[in-house]
């Protein structure tokens, strides 16, 4: 991989991960580590909101590189992730040609060109012409279908396509990969064969605290950890949605705004929408867990 530093160990990961404002633990630094220097592609499974995506991006940051992002979604096919032509200027220019009286031949030789491409993700990963490699983002693929998936695994595999029209096109330099998932559906052995696999949990209390004060430097320290012991508890509950890293960090920054120095009863519950993003969990945690008042001092105990 052509970036522009190299990880030496994996103490130098987690110092540089810690420099971008993203808390890694020690597993998720090696895996890091062994696949910039493997060459293989991280895939990165967890629940939503647990800094996945985040992992990608801080990677195209720490190199100093073009992060390129295909969000997957179902009914997302290979032409969409990989190219299409470009169909109108091909037709001014078949056009052109005509006016000119060039052949048949000649004329589609002329229109099925690079120049009438459109680079879709993985194509732009694939021909990168930077000096510096991209970081291939492909976020959410478990919200993909099964034949994408079947696709992309070959993809990997080699990182080289084949356009009928042009020929085969070949990656100069393989891009580091970050795959995630949140686990919607299973995703394929086959492909996860292809990676290095990690999961990432919900962190810890200290890991989360730790979090909190690296993101948002300017938070009260006594908020940042009643902040991070609440989403403790509130994970404990069997909730539709629990909320992740992501929904932690949104309420911190409500609560800064709201010049807010500790968490009280009456700032909860005017803020539970940050937290909780479904009215039937805002109904079970007001009627179940705030509606009591032992449970109330338990969630807001200062720690």
């Amino acid at each position: 991989m052509a970036f522009n530093h190299r990880f030496e160990s994996i103490e130098q990961v987690a110092d540089e991960l810690a420099s971008a404002r993203y808390i890694a633990d020690r597993a998720l630094a090696t895996v890091i580590f062994l696949a910039h220097r493997l060459q293989k592609p991280i895939f990165l499974e967890g629940e939503p909101g647990v800094g996945k995506t985040e992992v990608g991006i801080v990677m195209a940051r720490l190199f100093d590189t073009e992060l390129i992002r295909l969000q997957c979604y179902e009914g997302l096919d290979a032409s969409t992730a990989l190219y299409e032509w470009n169909y109108p200027k091909q037709l001014l220019h078949i056009r052109l040609q005509e006016q000119q009286r060039k052949g048949t031949e000649e004329i589609e030789r002329a229109i099925y060109g690079p120049e009438f491409l459109i680079k879709r993700p993985l194509l732009e990963a694939i021909m990168s012409s930077n000096e510096k490699t991209p970081v291939l983002l492909i976020d959410e693929v478990d919200r993909s279908d099964e034949e994408f998936e079947a696709f992309l695994l070959e993809v990997l595999s080699d990182f080289q396509i084949t356009i009928p029209e042009i020929g085969t096109l070949k990656a100069r330099e393989r891009p580091m990969v970050v795959v995630t998932s949140n686990r919607t559906r299973d995703v394929h052995d086959a492909l996860k064969r292809r990676c290095l696999y990690h999961w990432i949990d919900y962190p810890s209390f200290e890991k989360e605290y730790t979090i909190v004060t690296t993101r948002l430097p300017h938070i009260e320290k006594n908020l940042a950890r009643q902040v991070a012991h609440f989403m403790q508890k509130i994970r404990s509950v069997d909730f539709l949605k629990r909320p992740g890293i992501s929904e932690t960090l949104d309420w911190a920054s409500a609560l800064i705004e709201m010049e807010r120095k500790h968490l009280d009863e009456e700032v909860v519950k005017e803020t539970l929408g940050c937290i909780l993003k479904y009215q039937d969990d805002i109904k079970r945690f007001t009627e179940e867990i705030w509606a009591d008042p032992e449970k109330r001092v338990e969630y807001l105990q200062e720690v």
